[in-house]
């Protein structure tokens, strides 16, 4: 990350823009996903675009001028089951930017969130394989291999496909629907703060922000047949 960075200043001047874009999607039970990859999501989506950022601040300062683009998620403002570290990785950036953004306009530097919805690209098949295999056991109460989770990680794991064939394949954007609207977000004097991207994204946005919070749950249980 330093070498790049000061590459790009030393051939072109102090960068202009910078769009973090790395991420993806680590699923399964919380009990049984190991540290190790629940630290490799936060590096990967949240330290990775923390550190590039801090970076690229000490010329944009310098030059009076700048724009941070994050590319966070609908998932930063709404949590689906079987994401809690995916989510909670977005929702440190949705967090981070909003502190960043107050900092920094002072420098004439602007922080942008883009918020994708479904977009059409091999996301759901990377956070699909990602849900782990339970635990080893004789059959009993646990399930019949022994994995407590073993119904909730089946529904989980079959909602990736609805989502593909269904949501992904109906109303999803594609990564040129998604650069689009980072190019309005890089262009004008004055860009929104957030750019939430989709009619699922601003649907499901809209609903976790009206209704309560158990009624929310219960939407989203029977949505994807968890059990209990």
């Amino acid at each position: 990350m330093t070498a790049a960075v000061a590459a790009v200043e030393a051939d072109a001047g102090a960068a202009g823009v910078l769009i973090n874009n790395a991420g993806y999607g680590l699923y399964g039970p919380v009990e049984q996903l190991p540290m190790a990859e629940i630290r490799r999501q936060f590096e990967t989506n949240f330290f990775g675009l923390v550190r590039l950022t801090q970076l690229v601040l000490p010329g944009m300062r310098r030059r009076g001028r700048g724009r941070i683009l994050n590319v966070s998620s609908m998932g930063g403002r709404i949590t689906l089951p079987g994401g809690a570290f995916y989510h909670a990785s977005k929702y440190a950036v949705e967090a981070f930017s909003d502190a960043l953004r107050m900092e920094v306009a002072q420098f004439g530097i602007h922080v942008v969130l883009i918020e994708p919805g479904p977009v059409k690209t091999p996301w759901n098949d990377v956070a699909a394989a990602s849900l782990p295999d339970g635990p080893d056991g004789p059959d009993g109460p646990d399930g019949a291999d022994g994995d407590p989770y073993r119904a909730y990680k089946a529904a989980v794991g079959a909602s990736f496909g609805r989502t593909q064939a269904g949501l992904v394949g109906r109303f999803g954007s594609t990564s040129a629907d998604i650069a689009k609207v980072i190019t309005r977000a890089v262009t004008p004097p004055r860009p929104r703060p957030r750019y939430l991207i989709n009619p699922v994204a601003k649907s499901l946005v809209a609903m976790n922000r009206m209704l309560p919070a158990r009624a929310y749950d219960s939407m989203l249980r029977r949505q994807y047949g968890l059990p209990g």
